[in-house]
């Protein structure tokens, strides 16, 4: 059950919500609409008065509503209307109208606008337009002349909300911590849904700023990068000239006098204000002068590779700063995937959003090799060619993904859990269009028979409780290709094999072969040894003369070194 609060100021506040509630709606949403409570159990309904008509009715309830606020004249509080929606989810039981005018008395003593048995608190009416929802709607002056005690509000009417929810069997949703960005209103829902638009202008701005943060080195390359993207920006300055703050809005979307919608920053997101991105820019700092040229999609994976070991031993701050790199990477896998995977690669950036915030404050250094790498992406998206980039990510993201899952629920984050585990799904759903191909050109190309003889032996040696999982799984003759090109590049393929192993455990791993095949994969990328260096580890591994025995140092035992037993 979702409750929503709307504040209305103006003279004519009072009547213009009772006109919308008994009218027929902005789609013609509202199905007879009528009083199912109100503040003294008697109140004139517009929708049940046969003989008077609706209008006339509708004055009446107005001029009802606003008497008090009335009474105090030029004293009257700026906002004096109070509207709230509570909504049923689809898959809850039909309330009752009785049942929804105890809804609406718990929900208005709740939040202070009428507290029970408060015969002088403030007027109220909750209208039904549906079987899954109503409208309540009160005036801010209570009937004593006082204003009501109504602080915090929103969150007492949740919390009311989560109540409600165990007392009638209905969908418990999850409770959340105010880090939520703001939810489209109703009036954004409908004109997306008349103009056949799948997400609202606030919901694809939000997605489009969060990109240009994500791809952005500068300020001045973040406008850049948000006008590039086909978004209008609007900079907020001060009397000095300095940019204080930034307004968006979608070429086309305008109000009813054909002026562009505007959103700022921190209506969109409350991390998406022009001080918040200003602050993140700054937390990534200057690039350090030795870096070794990349694949960036290489280092994105590795990066993204070590987020779960920063969730699972890293302090909170870090692991938040890890969440939110992460978030962004999911914001970049659209940007390569096949359009059989974009719809879902998409969804599962919109759904992880929610659990890139928390109350925990972010430390976003550990993260900065992720971020440039990102940056990277966004400059040069096509590094690859074969989509094997995509896929590498993709898969570091899934397990990453999964880890924010439990780290979520160990700190009791309900909402960003429930928000991670949506995200899993989608990126679930969108693995296979987007390894299948790359999966199935690695596996056109295997090896000979010999050569995946041996490969078998040394994971029969290496991993004996895996071997045989990896060589049945659907992309061993991928995993085989990946380290027979490794080879032809100058790597060792035991060793390399041995890395990709060391890396993470394979107990949790689905399809290990296909989680071998992109570690070997990035790894083979990287710079092979040279031949003295291959001959100077491979002297390192041979066994030593024994030592005389007046040394009184014994050689190491065969049986317990790795490099001999390889």
């Amino acid at each position: 059950m979702i409750p929503k609060i709307i504040l209305g100021k103006g003279p004519h506040a009072t009547r213009r919500t009772i006109g919308y509630l008994f009218g027929k709606g902005r789609a013609n949403e509202h199905i007879d609409p009528h009083l199912v409570a109100s503040w003294n159990d008697f109140a004139p309904d517009p929708g049940c008065s046969p003989h008077r008509s609706p209008k006339n009715v509708a004055d009446q309830l107005a001029a009802q509503l606003d008497q008090p606020v009335k009474m105090l004249g030029d004293k009257a509080p700026k906002h004096t209307v109070w509207h709230c929606p509570v909504r049923a989810a689809p898959e809850d039981p039909i309330l009752t109208d009785e049942q929804w005018a105890d809804v609406a008395r718990r929900i208005v003593a709740a939040a202070g606008i009428a507290p029970d048995g408060d015969e002088e608190a403030c007027r109220w009416v909750a209208v039904r337009h549906a079987d899954d929802h109503i409208h309540i709607a009160a005036t801010l002056v209570r009937q004593d002349g006082r204003r009501p005690s109504r602080g915090y509000d929103q969150r007492a009417v949740q919390k009311e909300a989560r109540r409600i929810e165990v007392d009638y069997g209905l969908r418990r949703l999850k409770p959340g911590d105010g880090t939520a960005a703001k939810r489209p209103t109703s009036k954004e829902h409908f004109k997306a849904k008349r103009q056949s638009q799948d997400a609202t202008a606030r919901e694809v701005l939000r997605l489009r700023v969060r990109r240009a943060v994500a791809a952005a080195s500068s300020e001045a390359e973040f406008f850049a990068l948000l006008e590039a993207t086909g978004v209008t920006v609007r900079p907020k300055s001060g009397p000095s000239g300095d940019v204080l703050g930034y307004s968006v809005a979608l070429p086309g979307d305008v109000n009813k006098v054909g002026e562009p919608v505007w959103f700022s920053g921190s209506t969109l997101a409350s991390d998406l204000s022009l001080p918040k991105i200003r602050q993140r820019l700054t937390d990534i700092g200057p690039e350090p002068v030795a870096v070794r040229p990349g694949d960036p999609w290489h280092q994105a994976t590795a990066a993204a590779e070590r987020i779960p070991s920063h969730l699972t031993f890293g302090d909170d701050h870090a692991a938040q700063g890890q969440l939110v790199a992460l978030g962004a990477a999911l914001d970049v896998l659209p940007v390569t995937a096949p359009s059989a995977a974009k719809a879902e690669l998409q969804q599962a950036a919109a759904a992880f959003e929610r659990a890139t915030r928390s109350r925990i404050t972010t430390d976003r250094d550990s993260a900065r090799v992720l971020r440039r790498s990102l940056q990277a992406i966004w400059r040069h998206p096509d590094t690859t060619g074969d989509g094997s980039g995509t896929a590498m990510l993709l898969d570091a993201a899934l397990t990453a993904v999964a880890f924010a899952v439990h780290w979520h629920r160990k700190h009791q984050h309900a909402q960003q859990e429930a928000a991670a585990q949506q995200a899993l799904v989608h990126l679930q759903a969108a693995y296979g269009p987007v390894a299948e191909p790359v999966l199935g050109n690695l596996a056109r190309r295997t090896p000979g028979q010999q050569t995946k003889q041996r490969y078998a032996h040394h994971l029969q040696q290496a991993v004996p409780e895996h071997a045989e999982r990896i060589v049945q799984d659907r992309a061993w003759n991928a995993l085989t290709t990946v380290l027979a090109e490794a080879e032809t590049q100058g790597h060792d393929a035991v060793t390399i094999l041995d890395q990709a192993l060391s890396q993470r455990s394979l107990d949790d791993a689905h399809r290990p072969a296909r989680a071998l095949t992109w570690r070997i994969q990035r790894l083979g990328r990287r710079h092979a040894p040279s031949p003295r260096a291959q001959v100077t580890m491979a002297n390192r591994a041979a066994p030593q003369p024994t030592r005389p025995a007046s040394t009184a140092v014994a050689a190491p035992s065969s049986q317990h070194s790795p490099a001999l037993r390889r």
